[in-house]
């Protein structure tokens, strides 16, 4: 297949009529990103125990030259700004170490330590955090750790700041809004795999760095592709106003269920008039459903909460920071950005239920909405992560649900079959390409990729159609202000040219799953029951857990594993087999690929009756794909 393309024109154009449209002479995020820079790590590359790179920040040097034609403008600023790397000063005895993850880490000074405000991804990079503050702030132990909310990015690195043993003494607590265990395990253990291979593409995760690769994220940069961990909380945050004072610093906490994040919440240091607002307000227009896939987020509770955070401590705070992203410094101006952040989800939930309500349907909406002059004109409500046209889709979804109302579209036919009728309703393979290249020449990329892909699924081993697609997406990727629209579309062309990458990323790590429940563990092996195949299967299964002191049963009826804690009294018939184990015996055979042949040798397992019942479950359980197509059929 051809080498991958060069701007055409009209994307040269586009973007060019972008950068004299937008207002690039406000220059004060330049100003508040360079604001109490200390020292940066040098090099700006992190490795693993085993040498291996697992973050890079050298490698987007390139972004501190004049932006190419094949970049958005727009997106080039806000991916020049993310890139800024290093320890920084918020206020007094707060910092922050930006430029190591997609995440930033927050350092907040008390009486003996340390406290961290979210550890980044990965381990590694968390440790070198830690590592760069500590190089000149001094030998502080970490005296308190706080997760933000539910996401990968403000827990994964959470052993590579504090010892398990010390948050066992209770020497250093672990604070979380309520539910984030149970959130943050169910989106990365449930969804997982398919989440984690549709970031593949949201990140641009094997593309080349540059201008005509990948850039950044919107967001931040990228995520780190270090190890993952989760050490479970130790404290919960149950409700607004709730105060914690750590290691001599006051804390008070506002809970924000639902938005950013099903398990989130904002906090106030009020003696240092300093407002966190963990992933709420960030330099960009967010995700209200992300690319990778999650639960539909409420715009209109996400609104409301920033109003009660800039009621509730914005008149009492000289400094607003987050979890990505710089600081904005000085009451009046971080009260309007938190007002204009507010603004923004609003009237995106408002005008689409006006809409909708008129009988326009979600992708009707996303292409005539337009945002007010305030709104549009504040760079950090421009959508370089999540976007006006998806978020107003996934607003009509999370209210109307896939289906618009036609008729028409209540029983379309799957993706192969749909493509295959169209392209012979439309003359043919040859006469499909014929006019879609015609169309590429005039410009006409959305149509383009609408139809070839159409050729695509209806003949997956037309070349032609492939390099055409890959072409058209590429770009759609260069005229994208959006990072993951860009990443999509060249993740999209890179695998129409390469073949699929799979998922470099694993869905989920070790400790992730050491903090999964029985419940969970069972509910997760519930969505592996190849449904068919268990249809005529009927056991009823006791597991007697060791380390836990309770019997859990599970029945396999129907192509469904129901299971329950076993009540006391004897009401219940008898099992069929009874299992004795611990949890992490059941993690490692069940969900972690262990071989059980050697658990049951070793007595890690013992049974009692049906021996087989084992050996049946696993049979019908049905292995997720991390490579699964995506642009192909």
């Amino acid at each position: 297949m051809p080498e991958q393309t060069q701007p055409t024109s009209r994307i040269v154009e586009q973007n060019a009529a972008a950068a004299r449209e937008l207002p690039f002479a406000h220059t004060e995020d330049q100003d508040d990103a360079d604001r109490g820079f200390l020292a940066a790590l040098e090099p700006g590359v992190v490795r693993d125990a085993s040498g291996k790179i697992v973050w890079d920040n050298d490698s987007y040097a390139f972004l501190r030259g004049t932006c190419p034609a094949s970049v958005h403008p727009s997106l080039w600023r806000q991916c020049g700004l993310n890139i800024r790397q290093g320890l920084y000063q918020v206020t007094e005895g707060i910092y922050q170490v930006r430029g190591l993850d997609l995440s930033n880490m927050t350092l907040v000074e008390g009486d003996s330590g340390v406290i961290v405000i979210d550890p980044l991804v990965s381990t590694e990079t968390a440790a070198a955090a830690v590592a760069l503050y500590r190089a000149h702030r001094g030998e502080r132990p970490v005296t308190g750790l706080i997760y933000t909310h539910s996401h990968v990015d403000h827990f994964g690195g959470s052993l590579g700041v504090v010892r398990p043993e010390d948050v066992a003494a209770g020497r250093c607590p672990v604070i979380a809004p309520a539910g984030l265990l149970e959130h943050a395990v169910a989106e990365n253990v449930y969804a997982g795999t398919a989440m984690a291979r549709r970031a593949v593409y949201m990140y641009g995760a094997v593309l080349p760095r540059g201008p005509l690769g990948q850039v950044g994220a919107g967001l931040g940069q990228t995520n780190s592709l270090g190890t993952v961990t989760l050490i479970p909380p130790t404290l919960d945050v149950t409700h607004t106003g709730q105060e914690e004072t750590v290691d001599g610093v006051r804390i008070v906490f506002q809970l924000t269920p639902g938005t950013e994040a099903p398990a989130e919440m904002n906090f106030h240091f009020p003696e240092r008039r300093a407002l966190c607002m963990a992933e709420n307000a960030t330099h960009t227009l967010h995700n209200l459903l992300t690319l990778r896939g999650a639960l539909v987020r409420d715009p209109h509770v996400w609104a409301r909460y920033l109003t009660e955070a800039i009621n509730l401590y914005g008149y009492d705070s000289d400094v607003v920071f987050a979890s990505h992203h710089w600081p904005t410094w000085g009451t009046q101006r971080l009260v309007e950005y938190l007002g204009l952040q507010r603004d923004l989800y609003a009237y995106l939930h408002d005008q689409t239920l006006r809409q909708l309500n008129q009988g326009y349907v979600g992708s009707e909406i996303a292409e005539v909405l337009q945002l007010p002059p305030a709104i549009a004109g504040a760079w950090h409500a421009r959508g370089y992560y999540g976007s006006v046209s998806h978020n107003v889709k996934a607003i009509y979804q999370r209210y109307m649900g896939w289906f618009d109302g036609n008729p028409a579209h209540l029983w379309e036919h799957p993706p192969v079959e749909n493509a295959q009728r169209h392209v012979e309703f439309m003359g043919g393979v040859d006469e499909v390409l014929r006019k879609a290249h015609i169309a590429f020449e005039q410009g006409d990329y959305r149509w383009v990729a609408q139809v070839v892909n159409y050729v695509i699924f209806a003949d997956p081993a037309n070349e032609d159609a492939k390099t055409l697609q890959a072409s058209c997406f590429e770009q759609l990727g260069y005229g994208a202000e959006n990072a993951t629209w860009r990443n999509f579309y060249l993740m999209g062309a890179y695998e129409l040219r390469h073949g699929s990458v799979g998922t470099p990323i694993a869905a989920s790590s070790a400790s992730m799953m050491d903090a999964l429940t029985i419940d969970q563990v069972f509910d997760a092996l519930s969505l592996r029951v190849n449904g068919p195949q268990a249809w005529s299967e009927r056991f009823v299964s006791d597991w007697r857990f060791t380390d836990e002191n309770r019997v859990h049963r599970v029945e396999l009826r129907n192509g469904v594993l129901v299971h329950y804690d076993r009540p006391a009294g004897g009401k219940l018939p008898p099992p069929d087999v009874t299992f004795s184990l611990t949890k992490p015996a059941l993690i490692k055979v069940l969900l972690a690929g262990a071989d059980p042949a050697a658990a049951f040798a070793s007595g890690e397992i013992t049974v009692e009756g049906d021996a087989t019942g084992f050996a049946r479950l696993a049979a019908v359980l049905d292995q997720p794909d991390p490579g699964f197509a995506i642009v192909t059929p």
